[in-house]
């Protein structure tokens, strides 16, 4: 589950992470108000107007800009509010922008000149680790650092049987070219942030900037956060800063129906269930010369009204041109899957106007192929995963 930028602050300062503090508004007039709130608690004569979205590189489509005066403050929130912010990783119609963050200025003079570094936490797949990924080059996308200057990119593995040591925050300092006071908030820093990923149950946390302001404080900029759904029962709080105007409806609907889907650009349905076979199923489209129009995992439970909302979820991505249904009878047994697939067929008449083609391997599988070609549904079935990809391509071609 993505998070706003201001929501992952809010779960910074709770473990001790300094944060640049602002107030979330919903339309220019809030704005203007938290403005007024936020010269007051900290001094700022200048507000950063950042608008809140779940997509990063904001700044670049106009997302981000800053106000010297409450007038350009309001100006701006009314700017930003409501466009459709297009950046390198939105669609590319753009999220429709609903509420802006009201930020203080910390690029304030002082006794030293500013830095910006890049930080995050996440999990090395690789080792089965946590890592700290961080630069100096702050406030780039990591991956043109990664691409054009790669010794400038630092990783640091946490042990999970020890956790984050002290030595491991003071390396991350010094390889960030930090000394003195700076160098020590830096370890304060790296050590609050990594209880807060862990404390918060979280896939990912990206700092980017994270800041050394001229009065050596480090603070972060932006966060950028990401749970861990299969965590969120511990965390009823957190699960309720869930957005779903952020989300795609289609998605939303499926997670309400308990449905395991990712919409893809593609035009063959799939509807299957355990997430390796989901992957195979995938693979095997993609061998068929075609692309997986979505990743649709049913479960183990796949009766008549469960195939039914499976179905009416992938038709209405108007590109699914074919489905194909691969079901492997472990837990559940085929000739039930056959069975609720033909009900649901029954049951959605002439709504289903494209191909299906059903493969069911396990417990009952006979069964259930005699029951799908006794159906007098045109549903095509297959029994091997090559006889399956040679139906699609028929299909389709």
């Amino acid at each position: 589950m993505n998070l706003h930028e201001y929501q992952g602050k809010q779960i910074l300062a709770s473990y001790g992470v300094r944060v640049q503090r602002g107030y979330v508004a919903n339309n220019a007039e809030e704005a203007v108000a938290k403005a007024k709130q936020l010269t007051d608690e900290t001094g700022t004569g200048w507000h950063v107007i950042k608008a809140q979205i779940h997509a990063g590189g904001r700044g670049k489509g106009g997302g981000v800009k800053l106000a010297k005066n409450l007038d350009q403050v309001r100006e701006i929130a009314d700017q930003i509010i409501g466009m459709d912010l297009i950046t390198p990783q939105t669609p590319p119609t753009g999220k429709r922008v609903h509420k802006v963050l009201v930020a203080e200025d910390v690029y304030y003079p002082g006794e030293s000149e500013t830095k910006e570094f890049y930080m995050s936490v996440l999990l090395n797949r690789a080792t089965g680790r946590n890592m700290i990924m961080y630069s100096t080059e702050g406030g780039m996308d990591i991956e043109e650092v990664a691409e054009h200057t790669p010794d400038k990119i630092f990783t640091e593995e946490i042990d999970p049987a020890v956790g984050l040591q002290g030595f491991q925050a003071r390396k991350i300092a010094f390889n960030l070219g930090l000394s003195g006071e700076a160098l020590k908030e830096m370890v304060k820093f790296v050590d609050a942030l990594y209880k807060a990923y862990m404390g918060s149950d979280s896939s990912m946390f990206e700092i980017n900037p994270v800041l050394k302001t001229s009065d050596n404080k480090i603070l972060a900029v932006d966060a950028k956060v990401s749970l861990d759904d299969n965590a969120l029962y511990r965390h009823a709080d957190l699960a309720e800063m869930r957005d779903i105007t952020e989300e795609r409806p289609i998605e939303v609907e499926a997670k309400e129906a308990g449905l395991n889907y990712v919409d893809l650009d593609g035009t063959v349905g799939c509807m299957v269930n355990g997430a390796g076979l989901a992957m195979a199923t995938m693979d095997l489209i993609k061998y068929a010369g075609f692309e997986p129009a979505n990743f649709l995992d049913v479960g183990g439970t796949a009766d008549a009204k469960r195939v039914e909302t499976a179905f009416r979820i992938i038709l209405k991505d108007p590109n699914v041109k074919a489905i194909l249904i691969n079901i492997f009878g472990g837990i559940v047994r085929c000739d039930r899957v056959a069975q609720g697939v033909v009900d649901a067929y029954k049951n959605m008449g002439d709504d289903i106007k494209v191909p299906i083609i059903v493969r069911l391997q396990g417990t009952n599988a006979e069964i259930a192929k005699e029951l799908i070609d006794g159906s007098g549904m045109p549903i095509l079935s297959a029994v091997q995963f090559q006889e399956a990809a040679d139906q699609v391509k028929a299909a389709l071609s």
